[in-house]
């Protein structure tokens, strides 16, 4: 996150100590980056899968029953995306905050947050629709990640140990809200749709919008970034900050299974089915729109040890390579989607709707192979934007990609 940048700005210039800050902050931050960049590959092979698998699609791709194993856990590797990447949103949130003011980090969450929801509905959405007016506007996880960077914009003024309260009672209880659904003619069916309820919002009589991302649950998981941001401050101990990760990462994989095996909370409930692997697809069939509590503890647990793993990776090149995507997250998520778009539109040009209604491959084996290909060719223009945002921080605009 281009937030992050900043924080690792040196408190002596010229000194020995300088040159171990820097060394430090660079090591920290280029972690941070590898992950958020490894994320966003996983987020490629799901769009990857959106373009060029529809045909085969089926109502929930998390469906243990009705869907291929192979469908199911293709999909299941993008699990941790969204979870991982609006929580390192508030952690790089607060790193910016060691070197600005509370108010000038609430000024720029809530600058970003508007551009982000700005850019959701118009560039974003064209590069889904290819339309310059859609007939349907899909709020994701662009759109959340704004308006939670501007809730955020208002709660870093809590007390750090309220605002992890805040923070983790909506995570962990966000679920016993599930119950209450309003319908359209309610006064306040729009402000629950956007928090709490995945609906269809009229607002013209051609043009509808769908929440597919409400952002109750986002909101705590951002404040919960925030609150994780000392463990990786100027003058953290490593070894603290890998203990914690390790601690936190374990613990949350462990109580993700002690409570889906009770089917007590937080999800829908898993059976036994045919075999083993089906048995298994539905003790994973979990909810992301809105993200349940047993959605986000295995996907945040998995991303704190890999946040681990990647602190004992220090000086590895995958590191380097992976923290170039990391390093210009919206660069690559918007080129991504437009290349992908012109790429579904040329191939009907080329060889016309080849699976009944769409063009596609034949098997998840070219969803993969596009994947990797894909991400080689991405590679090159975003190590180009993220190595200009480093050189022109001078050009304010840059920060918000």
């Amino acid at each position: 996150m281009p937030m992050a940048d900043a924080a690792a700005s040196p408190p002596f210039p010229g000194s020995l100590a300088t040159a171990s800050s820097q060394a430090v902050s660079r090591t920290r931050m280029l972690t941070i980056d590898a992950l958020r960049g490894l994320v966003m590959l996983f987020m490629l092979v799901d769009h990857v899968r959106e373009t060029f698998f529809l045909h085969v699609q089926v109502s929930d791709p998390m469906d243990p029953v009705n869907t291929p194993p192979e469908l199911f856990f293709t999909r299941i590797s993008s699990m941790v995306c969204a979870p991982v990447f609006v929580f390192l949103t508030g952690l790089s949130a607060w790193l910016y905050g060691q070197s600005h003011s509370p108010r000038e980090v609430s000024i720029f969450l809530l600058k970003r947050g508007l551009f982000l929801v700005f850019l959701e509905l118009t560039l974003v959405n064209f590069a889904w629709n290819a339309t310059l007016v859609p007939t349907t506007l899909w709020l994701q996880v662009i759109w959340a990640i704004g308006l939670s960077m501007i809730a955020l914009a208002a709660l870093i003024h809590m007390p750090r140990t309220a605002l992890a309260i805040v923070g983790a009672v909506i995570v962990a209880g966000h679920n016993l809200l599930d119950g209450i659904v309003l319908t359209a003619d309610s006064p306040f069916f729009e402000i629950w749709s956007i928090l709490h309820q995945r609906s269809f919002l009229e607002i013209t009589e051609h043009t509808r919008a769908r929440t597919t991302y409400p952002i109750l649950p986002w909101i705590g998981l951002i404040a919960l970034g925030y609150c994780a941001g000392p463990w990786f401050a100027r003058d953290a101990d490593p070894t603290r900050r890998l203990r914690l990760l390790l601690n936190w990462g374990v613990g949350l994989l462990l109580g993700f299974v002690a409570i889906r095996y009770l089917n007590g909370y937080g999800e829908k409930p898993w059976s036994v089915l045919d075999d083993n692997v089906r048995t298994f697809m539905s003790f994973m069939s979990l909810t992301k729109y809105p993200p349940s509590l047993l959605y986000l503890m295995p996907t945040m647990g998995a991303g704190l040890l890999l946040l681990a793993l990647f602190q004992r990776l220090e000086g590895r090149p995958v590191l380097e390579v992976l923290s170039r995507y990391g390093g210009a997250p919206m660069f690559f998520y918007v080129l991504h989607l437009l290349v992908l778009k012109a790429m579904y539109l040329v191939a009907v040009q080329i060889w016309g709707l080849n699976q009944g209604k769409y063009y596609g491959f034949d098997s998840l084996a070219g969803i993969w192979l596009w994947t990797v290909a894909l991400a080689f060719i991405l590679y090159f223009p975003t190590r180009w934007f993220a190595q200009l945002k480093q050189r022109r921080r001078d050009i304010g605009w840059l920060k918000y990609f």
